[in-house]
């Protein structure tokens, strides 16, 4: 069975075709600059990826409909040889970054389930809205296949009232739909069932801390394999610092903003998520170029890192008071996954709560899924790459799977 990813954004679309079960990708790309003078196709195939080669081809891309259409060309292409027979692409799973309290779990979008996302767009209006569109435009492209919505939000939907709710009149939780609802959840299930499955722990009863550092930072309790509490809350700009966005402030600071600076609500909404972070620092928001000045002695990059660290170390406390005890601490994602800086600074002076860093086999420069404990932690310190898109595949798989076969119950 064939399974087609998307991440449709604003003006790009990620995508990766899977051969499930198994997870081996058949072709991956990137359409971007939709709308714009001039676009750009990026695509591998899976036989060409041990050696790197990528093909690109400029073209126009007026908007996410003709982008989809030439991702359905190339997967058709007899050229490329990635699928013998459209019948075979089943579904098509779609990142959705917000699901509200209603979706938990992978659902195939029909017309009520996409106007129910549309009416949640305001919750995550910067992603929702193109998320939506990549579903309206594939539905079009590829009739035949399920659009499978699969949720950022959804696992995180097993975290208990009293960690997800806030100290606000109970109406507007009840009417509006105002609670902590958390991000990154693919990246946070993906990466935690990979570690249980390293360590030969039964997920069941795995417990850890999941540490997604990308341009955005959540961070997740996890136990008995389950998302507890969330860094993130309402939207994607609470917890961690970020490229770009501030992650936890008084909120306070917004009426400041507001009657003293005279800010309208749409510039400090800027400020907050795009103007803040590392960004607002350093002048930089790629974690690259704050660790370069760091390295060159920059006070800015200093003051930006160790703010940057303090607030993982805290939510690292935090949460070990809520689990009580952990088998792991986990950093994924491209920051998590490649920074050994951040990873020494995030861990250092951990020791009296049983996290040791080998500090040689965390200044390795090796990929993979990799455990960098020193022989003294009692916690396990792993780098786990995320793969979002293989984790939208399997829930997309087994939700086809489970309606194709009722024998198999729903996953």
């Amino acid at each position: 069975m064939k399974i087609l990813v998307l991440n449709a954004g604003s003006s790009s679309i990620k995508f990766q075709l899977f051969d499930m079960p198994s997870g081996q990708v058949a072709l991956a790309g990137l359409v971007e600059q939709i709308g714009e003078a001039k676009g750009r196709i990026t695509y591998i195939l899976n036989r060409e990826a041990s050696k790197g080669r990528k093909h690109s081809e400029n073209a126009v891309f007026k908007d996410h409909k003709s982008g989809l259409k030439k991702i359905a060309a190339l997967i058709q292409d007899p050229g490329l040889q990635v699928i013998k027979n459209m019948a075979d692409l089943k579904a098509v799973g779609h990142r959705v970054v917000h699901g509200g309290e209603k979706y938990s779990a992978p659902t195939v979008v029909n017309n009520d389930v996409f106007k129910d996302l549309q009416a949640l767009s305001f919750l995550a209006p910067l992603h929702n809205p193109a998320n939506l569109k990549g579903i309206e435009v594939a539905s079009s492209v590829f009739p035949e296949a399920k659009q499978v919505a699969v949720f950022d939000t959804a696992f995180h939907q097993t975290i208990p009232d009293f960690a997800y709710r806030f100290a606000i009149p109970a109406s507007y939780h009840e009417e509006h739909g105002i609670r902590a609802y958390g991000f990154h959840g693919t990246s946070h299930a993906f990466v935690s069932k990979a570690a249980a499955d390293f360590l030969n722990c039964p997920l069941e009863n795995f417990n850890a801390i999941t540490i997604h550092l990308g341009n955005g930072c959540s961070m997740a309790a996890i136990k008995e394999g389950k998302s507890v509490d969330v860094s993130m809350g309402l939207t994607p700009l609470g917890g961690l610092i970020m490229g770009t966005r501030s992650g936890d402030i008084d909120p306070s600071v917004i009426f400041f903003l507001e009657d003293h600076l005279k800010m309208g609500t749409k510039q400090i909404n800027q400020l907050l998520n795009k103007e803040s972070g590392l960004k607002g620092l350093t002048g930089e928001n790629d974690l690259r170029n704050v660790q370069k000045l760091f390295q060159e002695g920059d006070p800015k990059a200093e003051l930006a890192l160790k703010m940057y660290v303090y607030r993982i170390k805290k939510y690292i406390g935090a949460y070990l008071a809520i689990l009580g005890s952990i088998d792991a601490i986990i950093f994924t994602a491209g920051v998590g996954e490649n920074s050994a800086l951040i990873r020494r600074l995030a861990c250092e002076h951990l020791d009296h709560l049983g996290i040791c860093l080998d500090q040689k086999a965390n200044e390795k420069h090796e990929g993979g899924l990799r455990n960098l404990s020193a022989k003294t932690s009692t916690v396990q310190v792993l780098v786990v790459p995320t793969n979002e898109e293989l984790e939208i595949a399997s829930q997309s798989y087994e939700l086809v799977l489970g309606l194709d076969d009722p024998t198999l119950g729903s996953p």
